[in-house]
């Protein structure tokens, strides 16, 4: 660890352990009010969180404010690694969960926003415990760091390489000159979209405890419900699903877009080719799986009963489309009891993901846009050898490198699918639920195929596959090379 700023390092953890902890005494106190039993290991969950937070910061208080890229790195996989063991405790001390594995994993699902669980009845956990859940995605949708880096600058310190390394984005779109500022605006839409998600969701029929549960869900493109059946619980109230559906899309949209949509600069939206590529591929997928849906006449849901309607089939094709894009992973339906040809469809679109600088994980739409636009180049440049033909997006032409690191991200990622599902069928799982499994950890989508489909959990699979999972899903949430490039040996060499 020679020439790392550790003292620098250490006071950035023990400042994300407060943000934890500042959520940990939201959960505490609703503990204490609501009655649900879990006061106790809350509050000892709590001030483990403040004490070990406030001592890291009180004895690096004289850190040298400077961080360099290489820190940087090594800050957001430290930080969310840090977030997530102690983010485990509340499941600990409450004995919400049955073992250290099934803690790990169901915290690492909650800050990367994946939304897979290992709860098979959730609705008999303790109120606070789900209110944390919640909390973990959204705290995790936005990006830990992008709230930390809002904070930094009263520290005195400067935090771009944390936004680069953990939120990168093609073309480095900001809303401001200063890094801080841009993180606070994201973090102002963000907290503005959630309450207005929960204050519709409120008046359509869900309880106010359940409302603000899924409104930090949907905006963080997390997953994770309050009910076993997730949104399919509200199958007979279709305005719940549409309002979630339309806060998804949101929350796998560009939030810069999103700002300027809130400044009434339209045109922005409507001129961006990664919105227009995005929303032209959910309108094709939704059409598609509707029409399927229609042709077969009637498909069984959670609950069993049956639908041959229009509007519904119309209605669980978009929820369930729009879900697996964002990788929001919340589900109305199995969408893999519907058809052979559905199901394959729904397993190609979590290697689709939202659109840049969204919350959604995946690959992302504007990295599949670049290398449709390349590959279409390159039937050009076998008849044109000497022509310069330049990726264009936006009518700006892309620099090289982006196109070779979005190519090698693209490798990259398909490499490491292989790889995860491989070695969950080597752990024991069959081939449909390692290669789901390992999509939809990869992917940060939830829910995945065969014994951890949409119906099911996660709780079937072995110790080592849990932890597995895990691993993929900090990989997936950090864009690979973030958590990769520590694993190379010249990143650790002394420059």
């Amino acid at each position: 660890m020679k020439g790392f700023n550790l003292k620098l390092i250490v006071h950035i953890l023990g400042l994300l352990l407060l943000f934890n902890s500042l959520f940990m005494g939201i959960t505490t106190l609703s503990s204490y009010f609501m009655h649900d039993g879990a006061t106790r290991g809350m509050l000892i969950a709590f001030m483990a969180n403040l004490l070990i937070g406030g001592l890291a910061m009180g004895l690096t208080f004289n850190h040298r404010k400077e961080i360099k890229k290489r820190e940087g790195y090594l800050i957001v996989v430290f930080g969310w690694l840090t977030m997530v063991i102690f983010g485990m405790l509340p499941f600990i001390f409450t004995n919400s969960v049955s073992s250290f594995s099934d803690a790990l994993f169901e915290t690492m699902s909650g800050y990367t926003a994946t939304g897979a669980t290992i709860m098979d009845n959730i609705e008999s956990l303790p109120k606070s415990i789900i209110l944390w859940r919640s909390l973990t995605h959204w705290m995790g949708g936005m990006g830990i760091i992008v709230l930390a880096i809002a904070i930094l600058p009263l520290l005195g310190i400067g935090g771009m390489q944390l936004f680069s390394a953990e939120a990168p984005v093609l073309g480095g779109d900001k809303l401001h000159p200063r890094i801080s500022d841009t993180a606070k605006r994201l973090w102002l839409i963000y907290v503005g979209l959630t309450a207005v998600n929960a204050l519709l969701l409120s008046l359509s029929g869900m309880s106010v405890f359940d409302a603000i549960n899924h409104a930090m869900s949907t905006m963080a493109s997390g997953g994770f419900s309050t009910k076993d059946s997730s949104l399919g619980y509200w199958n007979d109230i279709p305005q719940i699903q549409y309002i979630t559906v339309l806060f998804m899309f949101l929350a796998g949209s560009n939030f810069v877009l999103l700002y300027y949509a809130l400044k009434g600069k339209f045109n922005r939206i409507f001129h961006d080719t990664e919105f227009r590529w995005y929303a032209g591929f959910i309108s094709v997928f939704v059409f598609l799986v509707t029409v399927s849906l229609m042709k077969n006449g009637a498909y069984a849901m959670v609950d069993s009963s049956v639908w041959i309607s229009l509007e519904q089939s119309f209605r669980h094709a978009l929820f369930q489309v729009v879900a697996v894009i964002t990788t929001t992973g919340l589900v109305t339906s199995d969408f893999t009891a519907w058809s052979p040809f559905v199901t394959m469809l729904f397993f190609g679109l979590m290697f689709l993901g939202g659109s840049t600088g969204s919350t959604s994980g995946g690959v992302k739409v504007m990295r599949h846009l670049i290398l449709i636009k390349n590959g279409l180049l390159e039937f050009k440049r076998a008849l044109h050898p000497n022509a310069i033909l330049m990726v264009r997006l936006n009518k700006i032409s892309l620099e090289q490198p982006i196109v070779y690191n979005v190519l090698a991200f693209f490798i990259l990622y398909l490499i490491l699918f292989i790889i995860g599902a491989g070695v969950l069928s080597i752990l024991g799982l069959d081939f449909t639920s390692a290669i789901g499994g390992a999509a939809a950890s990869l992917g940060n989508v939830g829910p995945g195929l065969g014994e951890v489909g949409p119906a099911a959990t996660y709780t079937s699979l072995p110790t080592p596959a849990k932890l597995w999972c895990a691993l993929l899903m900090l990989i997936g949430r950090l864009e690979l090379f973030t958590v990769l490039i520590l694993f190379t040996p010249y990143y650790w060499r002394k420059h």
